[in-house]
């Protein structure tokens, strides 16, 4: 029997894993752990793999299709890219149900952010405010996080709201229109910050501007969005793989793990897991056991858990998620001019609107489009199709979308709870959330003053296109068994112990009493790092 029996393979999951193996420990992880397929053409550019690949269509738009986004104003504007469809596949067993909400879940090899675009913001002193704990206790861990995985960053006006912390690698190379943004930026930098209270700096990535711990730089390839062919863009299979590198690591895949048995002092004695290739359920006996199933499905392992023991149908409140907003924008500088499809592919830039509470911040991440597929933009265009294209084609190298990210707190209305079954791959996961007062007020208001930021900088906003996601859309879910000092049921300590069952942890989002706007991913893999060497 291990010593440690964590449930998932995601970002927090495999720091975790990995900090307690470096410390000694045997470790056990149960996962699904679908598997990404082979990288093709690894030395191509974008624009090459068009030229190269026998079946271009295919790998770009799908073998049926699926990647295209058919006209709805209602839907994404992207699609996932086939090469992610692994990402997102979910077992035939799972159940859910959702309202007012959205959901996306992985049972990935590495988790969510194996599609993630590698935003790596650390929470400072007033984020943290509801946590326990302050940025200097979590400082440490973000150094390490960032030493393991390569984050690259500056030290410009965002740092007022993102702390500048060690390891941290020279920014990349800015594209054109990049580079023009920030150069705007820097002209009207005292009018933006007066008027706006609005700050422009260069995004903190997960992402390697040399090469690093044996994994290549960006080599400006294009292919970010379809799964970096250099491994420059961090994900946490990479990690996964350094921990199976351990004689005390052992990783089985294929086990949807659906509850655990706990006895005398509520302690779990057993995780209890289906084997979706042999068709069967099988139990692992534990000693600690750490879930780090993604905030909803660590949920539906403790709520179905507690059922099948006591009968009791449990409600866990304060599911978080960040509201985005995605503002679409032409750079008059750049129309009818060509495009260099050979750059990084997601966003360089960020804005942060402060707020008179400094936990209200507003982040962004600025991405002007270079390699992105144009039919979403060209069908959404409200012309003839001819005209469309023609225009779609000199606006390339002009276009841009400013991704807008709003906090969100924890509301006793916004749940998860479930839908038993005698069988427990039947039990459903059921989702609850609503909005907070006044969210279209204030989202109209703060529509409006991003469109006059973006319009100091020369750009313009086309009418018609914005598009405000629904709620689940961002993946930064949080909040249902929070951290507490105080000692209460559904709660977990300021370590991520479970108040309930002494030897249980999470180190996913489930135990966040708060949630900034800026992404929370590497506020994850750190608090996972910490919780690993504060309480093994």
């Amino acid at each position: 029997m291990s010593e440690v029996t964590i449930v998932g393979s995601g970002a927090s999951a495999v720091h975790f894993a990995l900090s307690v193996l470096q410390m000694g420990y045997t470790v056990t992880m149960l996962d699904v752990g679908y598997s990404k397929p082979e990288t093709v053409n690894p030395k191509d550019t974008l624009n090459g793999l068009k030229e190269n690949l026998a079946d271009p269509v295919g790998y770009f738009l799908g073998k049926k299709y699926q990647a295209l986004i058919l006209p709805d104003a209602e839907k994404e504007y992207y699609g996932i890219p086939p090469s992610k469809d692994y990402v997102f596949k979910i077992p035939e067993n799972f159940r859910e149900q959702s309202s007012g909400f959205e959901p996306l879940f992985s049972f990935a090899r590495g988790g969510l952010a194996e599609a993630w675009t590698g935003g790596a913001y650390a929470y400072n002193d007033e984020e943290l405010a509801d946590f326990p704990f302050q940025y200097g206790d979590m400082e440490p861990f973000y150094n390490e996080i960032a030493k393991r995985i390569g984050i690259l960053g500056d030290n410009d006006d965002l740092a007022r709201f993102h702390p500048w912390h060690e390891h941290l690698l020279p920014p990349l190379e800015l594209d054109e229109h990049a580079a023009l943004l920030y150069a705007g930026y820097q002209g009207k930098r005292e009018l933006l910050q007066k008027k706006f209270s609005c700050y422009f700096g260069r995004s903190r990535l997960a992402v390697l501007s040399r090469d690093f711990a044996g994994r290549q730089a960006c080599d400006y390839s294009g292919r970010c969005m379809w799964g970096c062919p250099s491994d420059s863009l961090y994900v946490p299979s990479l990690t996964l793989e350094t921990c199976l590198t351990f004689p005390a690591f052992t990783y089985i895949s294929k086990m949807l793990v659906t509850h655990f048995i706990y006895g005398t002092a509520n302690r779990i004695e057993t995780v209890v897991a289906y084997d979706l290739e042999k068709k069967q359920t099988r139990e692992f006996p534990v000693r600690r056991l750490v879930l780090a199933a993604g905030t909803l499905g660590t949920a539906k392992i403790f709520l179905n858990s507690i059922h099948r023991q006591t009968g009791q149908i449990m409600t866990l409140p304060g599911l978080m998620d960040n509201r985005q907003i995605l503002i679409p924008f032409i750079n008059l500088q750049l129309v009818g001019k060509p495009f260099n499809p050979e750059t990084y592919q997601y966003h360089q830039l960020a804005m942060g609107i402060a707020a008179a509470d400094p936990r209200k911040f507003v982040h962004g991440q600025i991405t002007t489009l270079k390699t992105a597929l144009m039919h979403p933009i060209i069908k959404d265009i409200p012309l003839d199709l001819k005209t469309s294209i023609f225009l779609g084609r000199n606006l390339h190298a002009a276009l841009g979308v400013a991704n807008i990210n709003l906090h969100d707190d924890r509301r006793p209305g916004n749940y998860v709870t479930i839908a038993a079954d005698p069988d427990p791959l039947r039990a459903k996961l059921l989702i609850k959330y609503s909005p907070p007062a006044r969210e279209n007020k204030n989202l109209k208001n703060l529509i409006s003053q991003v469109k006059r930021i973006l319009l100091k900088l020369g750009v313009v906003v086309p009418p018609g296109m914005l598009h405000i996601r629904p709620m689940g859309a961002s993946v930064h879910y949080a909040g249902v068994i929070p951290m507490s000092t105080a000692s209460a049921p559904l709660t977990a300590s300021a370590d991520c112990r479970s108040h309930d069952f002494p030897n249980l942890h999470f180190v996913d989002g489930t135990s966040f009493p708060f949630l900034p706007a800026k992404n929370l991913t590497f506020t994850l893999m750190a608090n996972a790092a910490r919780v690993a060497k504060k309480e093994f």
